[in-house]
């Protein structure tokens, strides 16, 4: 299993960002998907999930409303919108199937600042 995260950066309070995850070595399309989210000193949080064929969502409250997760399974690729970006949301951000497996990538950094 490999999990190849990117997209982060440094963006300002309100700004937007896409997340990329490009995935091998598994059945991609036969796979819900997630995004997790890990700030510094504080526990890896869900963000977001997303299943197989149906590409049903569900989100952490504190990112409903802004974050969009969504796939393609032609391109074993799951994607994070971030919309209206907080400080708060600043952190590395993973991908991984779900329920999560053991199998981490490097993550990409998330930084909301002015």
């Amino acid at each position: 299993v490999q999990l190849v995260e990117s997209g982060g950066g440094l963006v300002q309070p309100g700004g937007s960002l896409r997340l990329s995850c490009a995935a091998s070595g598994f059945s991609f399309s036969r796979s819900a998907m997630s995004w997790y989210r890990q700030a510094p000193e504080k526990e890896r949080e869900l963000v977001a999930t997303i299943t197989s064929h149906e590409g049903n969502t569900n989100y952490a409250d504190s990112v409903k409303g802004r974050f969009t997760i969504s796939r393609d399974n032609a391109k074993n690729t799951v994607y994070l919108q971030m919309n209206s970006l907080k400080p708060d949301d600043t952190a590395a951000y993973y991908c991984n199937l779900y329920p999560v497996t053991g199998y981490w990538g490097q993550g990409t950094q998330v930084t909301v600042s002015s």
